[in-house]
């Protein structure tokens, strides 16, 4: 499994920065669906699933998570600390985010709009499916 980092090119001067997404561009599919997590206690672990089709970029733009990604052969953990970087998430990778600062809001790109069957919500399904797949 390829780590997949996007580093945002960073745009200002004295008053600031600015960091544009943009579809096709540096965000590397349609963007349909944007959301956000904030707010999340440290002891909290968020995710637990696959998408069997859905690809998304996940930037922290305020403090710092950690992900889990597991493609059902190997398993990565990422530190996510920068709104400069994105973690690109393929389809078919089995994350998991933990380790929320406490001013951590965490933004996520979506290439589709929400759909629940596309979701694997049980990590044996996710591994099954994996091996049926190679």
């Amino acid at each position: 499994m390829k780590l997949n980092i996007i580093n945002f090119k960073s745009l200002g001067d004295e008053r600031g920065l600015l960091i544009s997404l943009e579809q096709n561009r540096n965000i590397p599919f349609e963007i349909k669906r944007i959301y956000y997590i904030f707010k999340t206690k440290r002891d909290v672990i968020r995710g637990y699933h696959a998408h069997k089709n859905l690809k998304q970029v996940a930037v922290c733009i305020s403090g710092t998570c950690k992900f889990l990604l597991d493609n059902g052969k190997k398993k990565i953990n990422v530190l996510l600390d920068s709104p400069s970087k994105g973690l690109l998430i393929d389809e078919m990778i089995w994350h998991e985010m933990y380790d929320f600062s406490e001013d951590c809001v965490l933004m996520v790109l979506a290439d589709d709009f929400y759909d629940e069957s596309d979701y694997i919500r049980d990590y044996n399904d996710f591994l099954k499916m994996v091996i049926n797949d190679t």
